[in-house]
């Protein structure tokens, strides 16, 4: 994780007929992560994959898995997506009464811990475990649905956070996730954002996968 920025393609968006192919091409695109949404039905409406999911891209892929639970008790199913093969582990702030013990238990398991908070959570909920998480995940889109609207008020909640980080000098990723397209890329690229999850952009791409990577890729250079 040496690169100061990110690419994070989701899979939502791919074709689960070609999972393969859509990871291989975002792979010779340049992408560096991959960006696997679980939901439940019950923290957020929608229900989309568990960890067989996981399991299935690691054996196709070199890239770094970054999944993201949006789970109701998420410490349940931690030792699960660790097995399948997550190098990292983001849990909601909403979700997580003990959240110190539940980032402790995805670092013993061998996982990068991240901790996410949707539009409407302020920032200051989080404070008090910025010294531990390795990763800091900001929605910006409700979570549940792919291909939503970028909320625009999130900029200040990316630029907000990426300002406590620099005073602990803290080295963790500051990702951003939904709505996140060439036109929205930069604007939270320039508030302090490092990683950039995007779903739609890629993988509904009218010119296909790698060319929706290379859209983005070109929005991360010239903000």
């Amino acid at each position: 994780m040496s690169k100061k920025h990110i690419l994070a393609p989701s899979i939502l968006s791919a074709d689960f007929a070609r999972l393969g192919e859509e990871l291989a091409a975002c792979e010779s695109a340049g992408a560096e992560w991959i960006h696997v949404d679980v939901m439940d039905g019950h923290f957020v409406p929608n229900i989309t994959m568990g960890p067989f999911v996981v399991e299935a891209c690691k054996r196709v892929t070199k890239l770094l898995l970054d999944v993201h639970l949006m789970i109701e008790k998420p410490e349940r199913h931690l030792e699960a997506f660790a097995n399948a093969g997550a190098n990292n582990i983001t849990v909601h702030v909403e979700a997580c009464p003990h959240l110190h013990r539940t980032l402790q238990q995805i670092k013993s398991l061998g996982c990068k811990a991240g901790v996410a908070l949707n539009p409407g959570t302020p920032t200051t909920s989080m404070d008090a475990v910025l010294d531990d998480a390795d990763l800091i995940l900001v929605m910006s889109v409700n979570p549940g649905y792919s291909g939503q609207k970028f909320i625009s008020s999130t900029v200040a909640k990316v630029s907000d956070i990426r300002k406590r980080l620099d005073a602990l000098k803290s080295s963790a990723w500051l990702e951003v996730d939904g709505g996140i397209d060439a036109k929205t890329l930069p604007k939270v690229l320039n508030a302090g954002a490092s990683v950039f999850v995007a779903a739609t952009a890629v993988f509904k791409h009218p010119k296909g996968t790698q060319a929706g990577i290379t859209s983005l890729q070109n929005a991360m250079r010239d903000p």
